[in-house]
């Protein structure tokens, strides 16, 4: 597999933004580390493996930056205000952006920039992605289905469904893998998860059992459940993945594709666990190690994040999936309203978080959803309760490719207020 180095004109680093979490500012700066070690050796030329693409990303943009639309809301002056807003955004140092909003006067779905630098290629609405972290939402819904079925309760323990996998698997249940209670500690902290990738495999693959092995390596957080925040960690949905087959026999990709893909005719939507490529019109994603170059780092393996952010997909089906999600077409009322239960996160929009679903207040009232960010792409998706107002945007960046992520999330809240 080549990896693509992308030569940008000069900039300064990337800075924090005001208000970020402490655990995404952790995980960012893990992937920092690792990568720009990633980076040193593959452009020094000693694999062999290298492909360094020297672009003028400033001009490429150019070409780009009057966006494409379809499907547009029938308030024209609204559509052409959010183009320009998604278009300042790119100018701000995304390569490309995706915009989907609906409302009652009908949806947009709104693309800026450049899908992929090298190539000078447009970014399109309909572009498929890795929508990261979202992915928890798909699975949780999974996991709910299967108790709404009787197969499962929120007060089984991991012992009961993975004997000897947890050290503490008797005090931990569904429930605290859900909502992030468990105290188990989060794999992606630990450098060794990296070690293949800045190796130059971008190919490796982990096994859940493997990550669930390096988060056994350390302490826990707190005991299980002894927490009045819930603490982000993707070991738990790597051990929810695995009670799933259990249950059912079938992994959380087989289960996501025929319990939510197909009902809910989400075409574009797909779970490549060992695959790193990215079938079809695709968005390729940069990383930014604090200062230029951009590496492409669209093929790094998705088995790092598994059942808590492996699939692919594009705004407008991550739009429907929780549109269904809301409208009750996925669960029955009692387990909607379990999954809205939520505790604080210390998040970076000071969102609370339920059973794998992030709730945030706006000027317009509350948002449920989630966000998510991987190496390479960074989205949110957000929904009113009934699931008629919605809004999801995504970048094809890092976060810390952004000299700042103000433009970001102003765009998030005004494209979700400006539907109602």
């Amino acid at each position: 597999m080549k990896t693509r180095i992308i030569q940008t004109a000069p900039d300064e680093p990337a800075k924090s933004t005001k208000g970020e979490s402490t655990a995404s500012t952790r995980r960012i700066d893990r992937w920092k580390a690792s990568f720009r070690r990633l980076t040193h050796r593959w452009s020094s030329g000693s694999r062999g493996r290298n492909a360094i693409l020297v672009a003028a990303v400033l001009g490429c943009l150019a070409l780009a930056l009057a966006g494409t639309a379809s499907a547009s809301l029938s308030q024209g002056n609204q559509r052409q205000d959010l183009q320009r807003d998604l278009d300042a955004l790119v100018a701000g140092g995304a390569p490309g952006a995706i915009l989907f909003v609906r409302g009652p006067h009908g949806e947009a779905r709104l693309a800026s920039g450049l899908a992929d630098i090298a190539r000078s290629k447009p970014m399109q609405p309909n572009d498929r992605y890795r929508i990261a972290s979202l992915a928890k939402s798909y699975t949780a819904t999974v996991v709910l289905q299967l108790v709404a079925e009787g197969k499962l309760t929120l007060g089984d323990t991991v012992e009961q469904w993975l004997p000897g996998v947890i050290p503490s698997g008797a005090d931990i249940t569904v429930r605290m893998l859900l909502n992030h209670t468990s105290g188990v500690f989060n794999y992606e902290f630990d450098p060794a998860v990296f070690e293949p990738y800045f190796n130059g495999d971008l190919d490796f693959y982990w096994s859940p059992l493997e990550l669930i092995a390096i988060a056994n390596s350390h302490a826990p957080l707190y005991a299980p459940g002894q927490t009045s925040q819930s603490t982000y960690s993707n070991t738990n949905y790597a051990i929810l993945g695995l009670i799933v087959k259990a249950v059912t026999g079938r992994s959380i990709e087989a289960e996501s594709r025929s319990r939510i893909f197909l009902p809910l005719h989400l075409a574009a939507t797909t779970y490549p666990v060992a695959e790193t490529t990215i079938e079809g019109k695709h968005a390729r994603g940069y990383f930014m190690l604090g200062a230029p170059p951009l590496v492409d780092l669209t093929e790094i393996s998705p088995s790092i994040s598994g059942a808590g952010g492996a699939i692919v997909s594009t705004v407008a089906d991550v739009a429907e999936f929780y549109r269904a999600l809301f409208q009750g077409r996925l669960l029955p009322p009692n387990l909607l309203a379990a999954m809205k239960t939520t505790i604080p996160s210390g998040g970076d929009l000071g969102q609370r978080y339920g059973l794998g679903l992030e709730e945030y207040e706006t000027q317009c009232g509350t948002a449920w959803g989630h966000s998510g960010s991987f190496p390479g792409y960074l989205n949110y998706a957000f929904s009113s309760e009934d699931g008629k107002h919605q809004a999801v945007l995504m970048i094809n960046a890092d976060p810390t490719a952004m000299p700042s992520l103000a433009g970001f999330y102003d765009l998030l809240f005004k494209s979700f207020c400006s539907t109602s």
